[in-house]
């Protein structure tokens, strides 16, 4: 299963779980400070659907056009969770593309 995170709108947040490139869900959330809702989104989708996040096979992130705020927020943490989980993050495993 794919976790997708759009934070594109700075005031809103929209998390789906995909399989075979199909939306099997999905939830939003509007605030204010949309990044704020980004995490509980997530861990609501999941237990939404009796989900852990080692059931995540990888993750994709929208990176625009869109809030450059919400952008970066919604890259870093699907980077922090793909480096994490050791999934790949729009296709790319985090750990095999860090040079030291």
């Amino acid at each position: 299963m794919i976790l997708h995170i759009n934070t594109k709108d700075q005031r809103q947040v929209v998390v789906s779980l995909k399989k075979d490139g199909k939306i099997v869900d999905s939830l939003d959330a509007k605030n204010e400070y949309g990044s704020q809702v980004l995490l509980p989104l997530i861990e609501k989708i999941l237990k939404k659907n009796k989900m852990e996040y080692k059931d995540i096979d990888g993750l994709e992130v929208e990176t625009g056009p869109g809030s450059f705020t919400g952008i970066r927020v919604g890259v870093s943490v699907a980077n922090a969770l793909g480096y994490t989980l050791g999934i790949p993050v729009n296709g790319k495993n985090i750990e095999t593309e860090m040079q030291y």
